[in-house]
């Protein structure tokens, strides 16, 4: 069986499907979102994040890497020698069954709130045929869901919808050569297993960041909104944009190039998809 790479356990958490769940974050995305708030989810490789908020310059963290590597870096050991606990390891590598063992100690108070669990990422799809194990091995035990960008071959999109129980999909931008300029993919497979998706019979939701100036116009929510109708989609769930992103970039050692504007508060834009008779929730 195929081992899947973790960067985060969430085990109670109320914002990803009914109920309370247990989300599975998933090393690994092919979409580079200006925006990202998850940056740990972007790489497959495991990587470490060291917070300088409250760190007291001790070098304990760097001494390790040195003892080990020979320079002063930061290593997985850097985390257990942390006196403050700033230094952690993103990407866990796990088994199926280690990973649903952990999960099945939560399923009893998790079925009790009609919730279960969610993989999301970083792109939970990037590791499919983990993804697929662990939803096999699932299956009738609890709710099962997946949050995706779509952004997957049909063919292994279409297998793993025959395991889910509900989906979450981000739908970013309408005109591709926005998508394009602002994610670095085409948004035509993500548009094409949205169809696949509202076909299935499957229940989901979708999901729009609000991206200030991007993605949060007019004109490409009515877009969404018209789409949707096309296919037969009903519910959306908008999610405001958040700053505070950038704080996790300076953890990676990475910057956080891009500030949009303060958001348009979102319930002006709840009045584009109630006129398509889609039932819209602010997050």
């Amino acid at each position: 069986m195929p081992n899947g790479r973790v960067f985060s356990i969430e085990e109670f958490s109320t914002y990803d499907g009914p109920g309370i769940r247990m989300t599975v974050f998933l090393k690994g995305c092919p979409l580079r979102c200006m925006w990202c708030h998850n940056p740990e989810g972007q790489r497959f490789e495991t990587e470490i994040a060291r917070s300088p908020v409250g760190c007291i310059s001790c070098g304990a963290c760097f001494n390790k890497g040195a003892e080990l590597t020979g320079k002063p870096s930061l290593v997985p050991e850097s985390a257990s020698v942390c006196p403050r606990s700033l230094v952690r390891v993103c990407g866990e590598d796990m088994s199926p069954d280690e990973l649903c063992a952990k999960i099945e100690k939560n399923i009893a108070i998790l079925n009790m709130s009609g919730g279960g669990v969610t993989f999301s990422g970083g792109e939970p799809l990037c590791q499919a045929e983990f993804v697929l194990e662990c939803l096999t091995w699932l299956r009738g035990k609890t709710s099962r869901a997946i949050q995706t960008c779509g952004y997957v071959k049909n063919d292994i999109f279409t297998r793993v919808l025959t395991e889910c129980d509900y989906v979450l999909y981000d739908l970013k931008l309408m005109d591709d050569q926005k998508h394009k300029h602002y994610t670095g993919v085409s948004n035509e497979m993500i548009l094409q297993n949205y169809r696949t998706l509202a076909a299935s019979g499957i229940n989901f939701i979708t999901r729009i960041p609000l991206i200030p100036t991007v993605n949060d116009t007019a004109e490409n929510l009515s877009a969404t909104a018209q789409f949707m109708r096309e296919v037969g989609a009903d519910r959306i769930e908008l999610l405001p944009y958040n700053k505070l992103a950038g704080g996790k970039y300076r953890m990676l050692g990475r910057d956080y190039v891009t500030d949009f504007d303060e958001a348009v508060t979102p319930q002006t834009h709840m009045e584009i998809f109630t006129k398509y008779e889609i039932e819209v929730k602010v997050l």
